[in-house]
């Protein structure tokens, strides 16, 4: 699972999403990419998940890319545990998507394929996506 090695900081406080994705919303590298469009945040397991669902469609010869990368910790208490005492220990990391925001891109395997592979990708995101091609301007 994808997890930063040192951070400067073990523990984050929540923060508020707000805004569209300037940077990283447009396809970069591959011919078809998986966009966020609404905000939200995203676990290590689900982006995971999902690359691994595009590996087992997409099979040999695809190229896969992960653009986000899980560096918010996110912190919890235990069950039943009183008010106080500080805060929890970190549990899992999360990457913060904004609407349009380009989560995996794809490449190396027929249209229909890396489509369907995507799609596949989207139903395993707790947010919104839509499959963006290079032919619509890459947006």
């Amino acid at each position: 699972m994808l997890q930063p090695r040192k951070v400067k900081y073990r523990k984050q406080q929540k923060g508020r999403i707000k805004g569209v994705a300037y940077r990283g919303n447009t396809l970069a590298f591959g011919k078809y990419g998986l966009q966020a469009l609404e905000a939200g945040r995203i676990t290590a397991r689900q982006i995971e998940a999902g690359r691994v669902a595009i590996v087992r469609k997409a099979k040999r010869g695809a190229k896969i890319w992960i653009r986000i990368f899980p560096d918010k910790p996110i912190t919890k208490k235990p069950a039943e545990t009183r008010m106080g005492k500080g805060k929890g220990n970190v549990e899992y990391w999360v990457a913060i998507v904004k609407p349009g925001k380009i989560i995996y891109e794809v490449d190396g395997v027929a249209e229909e394929v890396m489509i369907e592979a995507l799609k596949r990708a989207g139903h395993k995101m707790p947010v919104r996506c839509r499959v963006v091609s290079m032919e619509e301007g890459g947006i």
